[in-house]
């Protein structure tokens, strides 16, 4: 009998707690159903009521540092600030620019989808379309314009800027030939020639001249002074062209060093002008001068012009004579040939190792064994 009293209580209990669950759960209902039920609590209710959640939402505040809110979140929140003039005093979790910000991205999303055009049919035939894009395909010369008076011969009425549209974009870039193209079919016929600046020990400025030809990449002349002047440059092109013998095409930078005395040493080469900032146009001496920087310049403490022009000329022999270059296929420019090609059989002999630029660089070729 007891036991069955004590089974009986402890089912009470459980009851008991569930309901008091129940009801200290916040209620799940809509927004909609808790305002209507509020319409018929008394007013003292609903102030009760609203001082107790702000207490929970104050306590929420303290261990919640930002909750998460989804869009349907956000726009309850919006509508609802929409009824009451103090809608600032009853925002806890959210500031009120906040939701001002979601305002203005809704109404931001409310004008794009009314603004949005109605995707209509185009006015000309597929027919007409294809006819516009295979002229412009056909006839790579031809612009809106031309097509467009080809259609008017045929009868058919259409604008320029409609041609326009549905021309292919690819046929709107540069006609001619690249900069890259010219060299390429012209590389046989152009040499380049360029400045560059070394200090000495006392900081004063040097100026190497370099002239290179393309082909063969090899340094036709380079020379050294303190201060270049235009009868000093065109002696210096006098002397890489004896008996007249050059390229037909120059490149150099618009440099003021390249006066009128160059322009007349010239003569019938013509002069290519690279443009302003563009040091990619004179690309293979631009190399050549980064080469000699960092394969000897850069190594060298230099005292005097005369030092100066020594190694340079040390080097344009190492450089012409014993340097493999990438750009000719590992060739030497004195000996270049296109059709050249490496032994694949090893001479008799040993390989010997010349210093060049006093050890900065050796040189190694196949040397006779002594038969003593």
């Amino acid at each position: 009998m007891i036991k069955a009293l004590i089974r009986s209580l402890k089912r009470f209990v459980s009851r008991v707690k569930q309901h008091l669950k129940q009801w200290s759960k916040p209620a799940i209902a809509s927004i909609a159903v808790g305002s209507l039920s509020d319409l018929r609590r008394s007013r003292r209710d609903l102030v009760i009521e609203n001082a107790m959640l702000r207490q929970q939402l104050i306590v929420l505040n303290r261990q919640v540092k930002r909750p998460q809110l989804n869009q349907g979140d956000r726009l309850r929140l919006v509508l609802l600030a929409t009824l009451t003039e103090f809608w600032q005093q009853a925002l806890h979790i959210v500031e009120p620019d906040t939701l001002l910000g979601w305002h203005r991205n809704l109404f931001r999303r409310y004008w794009r989808r009314k603004s949005k055009p109605e995707k209509r049919e185009p006015r000309l035939s597929p027919e007409t379309i294809e006819l516009i894009k295979q002229m412009a395909s056909e006839n790579r010369v031809w612009g809106a314009e031309r097509i467009r008076g080809e259609f008017l011969k045929l009868g058919v009425k259409v604008s320029k800027r409609t041609v326009h549209k549905y021309m292919p974009k690819e046929r709107y870039k540069k006609s001619g030939q690249t900069w890259a193209t010219f060299l390429k079919n012209h590389i046989r016929d152009i040499w380049a020639c360029d400045f560059t600046v070394v200090n000495d020990l006392l900081f004063h400025p040097l100026y190497v001249f370099v002239i290179m030809e393309l082909h063969t990449r090899r340094i036709v002349h380079a020379a050294v002074t303190r201060s270049p002047p235009d009868e000093w440059v065109a002696q210096q092109l006098r002397e890489a062209t004896p008996w007249g013998e050059g390229p037909k095409y120059l490149i150099r930078d618009r440099d003021g060093k390249y006066g009128k005395r160059f322009a007349a040493v010239a003569g019938g080469i013509e002069i290519l002008k690279t443009p302003v900032r563009a040091p990619r146009a004179n690309s293979f001496c631009e190399r050549l001068i980064g080469s000699l920087r960092r394969e000897c310049l850069d190594h060298m403490l230099i005292l005097h012009r005369r030092q100066l022009n020594r190694i340079v000329q040390e080097y344009l022999d190492y450089y012409n004579r014993s340097r493999p270059h990438q750009g000719i296929g590992q060739q030497l420019p004195e000996s270049f040939a296109e059709d050249n090609r490496w032994p694949t059989s090893q001479p008799e002999g040993r390989i010997a190792s010349t210093p060049v630029l006093a050890g900065l660089h050796h040189s190694y070729t196949w040397t006779a064994v002594s038969s003593h």
